[in-house]
């Protein structure tokens, strides 16, 4: 795979490269190569996350499977008090208001039991690294056990637990999004943005 080359590579990372096996494009967000996996012409392309880029132009990259896209991951703090749960619930939702999620998300506050409750922060999954990169920046912690991942995700809408409380999260700036024609038009430029 031949890349160009790219003026400030640094704004590129986030974004991904997306190899059409005649020709790759670089700068694509996660909504547009999601479209593009939707697409019948397009669906067998590969795609690339840009994690890191050098003043030198390099970059380093990580191959992301197709099905990424349309998946959702999730992050489940449990508790057994209702009050623990419901400060960790309000601690979530004041990070997310100082510091912007990387992506959109939804935050619930559910019931399993009288004494299981779970803050449930759940985001597209290919946001993944980023999102745990947050929690870890904003020092989000609680008490309990947690799990992540996919399957946590469809074991939780499987369950359908009590939702007591919900927050709606929008993620930070990103590039706007192209969809449909305009995405279309510029599929053949090497460098999307």
């Amino acid at each position: 795979m031949k890349l160009p080359e790219l003026q400030k590579p640094k704004k590129y990372v986030g974004l991904y490269i997306f190899d059409f096996g005649d020709h790759v494009g670089v700068g694509f967000t996660a909504e547009e190569v999601a479209e593009l996996l939707e697409s019948e012409k397009y669906k067998q392309g590969k795609v690339y996350k840009i994690h890191r880029a050098y003043p030198d132009g390099k970059l380093e990259i990580k191959g992301v499977p197709a099905q990424t896209f349309q998946l959702e991951a999730g992050m489940f703090f449990y508790s057994r008090a209702l009050e623990t749960a419901r400060g960790d619930f309000k601690k979530l939702v004041g990070l997310a208001v100082g510091t912007a999620p990387p992506c959109r998300a939804k935050v619930h506050l559910a019931k399993y039991s009288n004494d299981k409750f779970a803050v449930v922060f759940i985001y597209p999954a290919e946001y993944d690294d980023e999102v745990s990169l947050w929690l870890l920046d904003g020092q989000y912690k609680t008490s309990g056990a947690a799990e992540g991942g996919i399957e946590a995700v469809q074991r939780y809408y499987d369950y359908k637990p009590k939702i007591l409380d919900r927050h709606q999260l929008f993620g930070k700036s990103e590039p706007i999004s192209r969809t449909g024609q305009e995405l279309l038009a510029g599929l053949k430029l090497a460098v999307q943005r």
